[in-house]
């Protein structure tokens, strides 16, 4: 039978180097990062209109401005962030979080898998051996649903970027919102029993168990293992996130201020519905999608239509539907797709409704 290689496997550190002097580095980057994230407005600033010599007020002098101080933010909360993400993926391989699913009971089973979806950051490639393996160690398919849908839906970089760019409420109703879509879609997908349109080879696959013990791993390597996942997410991401920005200052510095509060408003029923449908076809992620966001918001767009829109981008991204085609039939990646839209839908409308 067809064996699939083990996923997110963790990469040991150079044990050559003393915990000491890795400590001492790590705190001077600490530093340092801190320092730029600090005064970063005023060195944005002196860029924009001493050493370019902008006007503040003009259109051009506005997008700039705001480029010049949203990439390096971003950009800055991304290394920090996936740094820590990295670390927290040392202690929870495929199959750890396998063993915590399996043998569970809808509704809890649901709960769990969203909360998890939380702690492990496994990214859209890991979406096909990850449904593979929780279906080859009894998991539901609810369960697992819940788990693939929190899982990029609500990750640590889309909670420190808007912690960082819009506060804790919205961070807040962000996590709170993405956790109720990720329990709900999967329960009411478990209570089909569309066991039948999961792709029948899925069934006759051995999924090889990784192996991976990381109780027994050293800090130095676990901070080895952040490093690694710096270098391989940041360089991959880095152009989403620069474009993302990029299109962001274009709205901040361009886009009349009326022209998108009269687009997208509380009163328009299909404000949301439409920030669904253009956010679905974009492939991007949190970090290259949340300052497209805050420029939205910024142009009077309502909270429940951003949200609907960055959550539509992130959680029902083209690129992961079509990743797990392979292994759904087309009837449940409908079924799929449908009740997930449909409860991003909702939350849209009701922030639109309450704020």
């Amino acid at each position: 039978m067809e064996t699939l290689p083990p996923t997110d496997r963790i990469e040991p550190g150079d044990k050559s180097e003393s915990s000491g002097k890795l400590f001492a580095k790590l705190a001077l980057t600490a530093i340092i990062w801190l320092w730029l994230y600090i005064f970063l407005n005023r060195i944005s600033n002196w860029i924009s209109f001493s050493l370019l010599g902008l006007d503040p007020e003009s259109k051009l002098g506005g997008a700039v401005s705001f480029f010049i101080f949203e990439a390096p933010k971003v950009l800055l909360l991304l290394l920090a962030v996936v740094f820590v993400v990295g670390i927290i993926r040392s202690f929870f391989t495929p199959e750890k979080t396998r063993r915590l699913l399996a043998g569970r009971r809808e509704f809890v089973g649901n709960i769990m898998a969203s909360l998890l979806g939380i702690v492990t950051p496994f990214c859209s490639c890991s979406a096909v051996p990850l449904f593979i393996g929780f279906v080859e160690t009894g998991v539901p398919l609810g369960v697992t649903l819940s788990f693939l849908i929190a899982s990029p839906m609500i990750n640590e970089v889309a909670m420190v970027l808007l912690l960082g760019m819009f506060g804790i409420k919205i961070t807040a109703i962000y996590v709170g919102a993405g956790l109720l879509i990720a329990f709900l879609s999967g329960l009411i997908i478990g209570k089909l029993r569309l066991e039948k349109y999961i792709e029948d080879w899925v069934h006759t696959v051995q999924v090889a168990n990784s192996g991976d013990d990381t109780s027994g791993l050293t800090w130095a390597e676990r901070i080895n293992s952040g490093k690694v996942a710096v270098r391989e997410i940041v360089g991959k991401v880095w152009p989403y996130v620069l474009g993302g920005i990029a299109v962001g200052a274009i709205i901040h510095g361009y886009v009349p201020q009326n022209m998108m509060a009269s687009i997208m408003t509380k009163d328009s029923w299909w404000s949301v519905p439409l920030a669904v449908i253009l956010g679905v076809p974009m492939y991007s992620n949190a970090a290259g999608i949340m300052p497209i966001m805050l420029a939205l918001l910024e142009k009077g767009v309502p909270l429940g239509t951003a949200l609907a829109f960055m959550m539509a981008v992130i959680g029902l991204s083209l690129p992961e539907t079509i990743i797990l085609r392979k292994v759904l039939k087309i009837q449940l990646i409908a079924v799929f797709v449908s009740v997930v839209a449909f409860g991003i839908m909702a939350v849209g409308f009701i922030f639109n409704l309450l704020i």
